[in-house]
Parts: structure tokens; sequence; C-alpha cells
């Protein structure tokens, strides 16, 4: 019970610690410069011009990035462990 514990422990940090170097910036640039209203405007002139797909592949290939970044962190730090007992 206490393995749990501790792998529960560290992917909680692990998950903090994204939300807060990924999360908080970008709302923090989002709120600061105005984009709400260019938002607002956005969807208020939605034009079917062009397909949505890069955006989609975009997000997709950050978010990929970011879960095996988080892994990689996870699988390094275990490996550290392992190393000193």
């Amino acid at each position: 019970m206490a393995d749990v514990v501790k792998w529960w422990t560290r992917l909680t940090a692990v998950l903090t610690g994204a939300v807060l170097a990924l999360v908080v910036p970008a709302h923090a640039w989002a709120a600061s410069n105005g984009l709400d209203d260019v938002m607002i405007e956005a969807a208020k002139r939605r034009t079917r011009s062009r397909g949505g797909f890069g955006f989609f592949f975009v997000g997709g290939l950050c978010c990929l990035f970011v879960v095996a970044a988080v892994i990689l962190a996870m699988v390094l730090i275990s490996r550290n462990r392992k190393r000193r007992r």
C-alpha cells in the first residue's frame, strides 16, 4: 500500500507541475492582451472557408509532446531512485 501512495504522490506532483507550467501562463497571457475581444469577434464571423484540420493536428502534437515529457520525467525519476538503493 505504501508503494501505491508513493506513486500517487509522484503522479499528483507531476500533473500539478505540468498544470502550473503550462496552463497558468497561457491563461495569464490570454487575459492580459485583449484576446477575449478577438475571440468573440471570431465567433461572430465564423466562416467555413478553411478546414480546421491544422488546428487539431497541432493541438494533438502538442498534447503528445506534453504526455511524452511527463512519462519521460516519471521514468527518469524512478530509474534514479532504483540506483540509490
